[in-house]
């Protein structure tokens, strides 16, 4: 391999000919080959945007040459198209506080800017990483800002598969409104339900989901850039802040904000905890769905087997014809990992100290990774298992007429003791509830036939 040698402060470093990344990047790569994990790529796509974002406002302020800003804004316009994302190389596991991403994104952007201007690679005397491309900017401003960009725009991919999987439940909710079915609470016979019933209950949580993801893309939406190192602004200018959060409203279509104080935006990272958060909540919902899906598909002849998931694919290596509900099966997992990054989430949020967290990067990488993984296990959970879900109508009204738990609604009629009496001896001779009251004189045929009449007993 050919290499260019490349100079910073600590001295000399041979880096790739070719390579659009810089002397600090090589440094990160030789020093953290921890995971072969790299940027996600909304991130470098919210770096870049801020990295515009700052070189329009320091041209607007009479601090960075026009010309030259067109150029850096140029090569930001690369960044964000993803065309360039072989470059960002560093790993995830990387300098506290992102700073080795930050050098990587400023050293991209200044290599390409020099490739524009005609120059070869690695030659800053024109545009300069830190000096042009970093103007008025610090990691410590510009990675939690390049994070919470990314986080939201990573939210709003989600709300959207969210919230259509909710119109999946509210859909089947509505197909199977007319199944009667025996509800289970303890996992033991409980009083009738509709499986359309069930169903609604999922559609709520799902959009109960898309609430909270929606207060933590607001949340994420107050910004810190402008604090430059510590919070003081020092090296930015007055006006500096509001400024470039107005660009970068403009370049990301986001409702984005200045944070009203920027030291606590750069201590605290407690926005990307609730976001983190937020997921949590969602992910363990769908553990419950997904596995009251296993179970009412559970089967075929020996389970619950009320309802059929589409048949996607064989379930078994050794046993002929076996189909199992994988779809649910990988939404679980998701969500387990998804309970498990927020916990790392929760770690690094606590462990900042004074005027810095410097655990973004894997608060970063938890986070996007969460979201990502979460909205692609969602779009095949939807398309792969709700929408083709069946309802076997004859198993669930089955379960429904064999349960003693339908003398629940004698109670108002012949009082706790004596419904249980009927109920206990309908369980261990296996005659109906209906037949034992008779027999016993409790009630009429008439007025048991509409004491014990499932439909109506499935609303109030």
């Amino acid at each position: 391999m050919d290499y260019r040698t490349e100079t910073d402060s600590l001295g000399e470093v041979k880096v790739p000919a070719d390579a659009l990344w810089g002397v600090q990047a090589q440094r990160a790569v030789e020093n953290f080959p921890i995971s072969g994990l790299r940027a996600h790529p909304k991130l470098i796509w919210a770096t870049a945007a801020v990295k515009k974002a700052a070189a329009m406002t320091n041209r607007d302020m009479g601090k960075l040459d026009p010309v030259l800003a067109g150029y850096i804004i140029q090569a930001a316009d690369e960044v964000m198209t993803g065309l360039l994302d072989a470059h960002f190389v560093v790993d995830v596991y990387q300098a506290g506080a992102g700073t080795s991403h930050n050098m990587n994104a400023n050293e991209v952007i200044a290599n390409r800017v020099a490739l524009l201007m005609g120059r070869p690679l690695g030659e800053y005397s024109a545009c300069h990483p830190n000096d042009h491309v970093n103007m008025s900017q610090s990691t410590n401003d510009v990675f939690p800002t390049a994070m919470r960009v990314a986080g939201i725009a990573s939210f709003f991919e989600l709300i959207d598969e969210v919230q259509t999987l909710a119109m999946s439940f509210r859909n089947k909710a509505s197909e199977f409104d007319g199944v009667l079915k025996s509800a289970r609470t303890h996992l033991q016979d409980a009083v009738p339900i509709r499986l359309g019933q069930e169903f609604s209950g999922y559609t709520v949580a799902a959009e109960k989901g898309v609430a909270k993801l929606i207060s933590a893309a607001t949340e994420m939406g107050e910004l810190g850039i402008g604090g430059t190192a510590a919070g003081t602004g020092i090296n930015s200018g007055k006006g500096y802040a509001s400024a470039t959060v107005s660009h970068l409203r403009d370049i990301t279509g986001f409702d984005l904000r200045p944070s009203p104080n920027l030291f606590y935006a750069m201590q605290s990272q407690t926005a990307i905890l609730s976001a983190s958060a937020a997921l949590r909540g969602i992910a363990t919902d769908l553990i419950r769905i997904a596995n009251d899906i296993r179970l009412l598909s559970s089967g075929p002849l020996t389970g619950l087997a009320e309802i059929t998931p589409p048949a996607v694919q064989p379930g078994s290596s050794i046993m002929p014809g076996k189909v199992n509900p994988v779809m649910a099966e990988m939404l679980d997992m998701v969500c387990f990992q998804v309970v498990g990054n927020d916990l790392t989430v929760a770690m690094a949020a606590q462990a900042g100290q004074l005027e810095l967290n410097v655990m973004m990067p894997v608060m970063a990488h938890n986070l996007l990774t969460s979201s990502t993984i979460l909205k692609n296990a969602l779009s095949a959970f939807r398309t792969k298992c709700v929408d083709g879900l069946t309802a076997d109508r004859a198993r669930c009204r089955s379960y429904v007429d064999s349960s003693p738990a339908i003398a629940t609604a004698l109670n108002p009629h012949i009082g706790y003791m004596k419904a249980a009496e009927v109920a206990k001896e309908a369980v261990k001779t296996g005659r109906s509830v209906a037949e034992i009251a008779l027999e016993k004189g409790y009630m009429t045929e008439d007025e048991l036939k509409k004491a014990l009449d499932p439909m109506k007993l499935t609303e109030p």
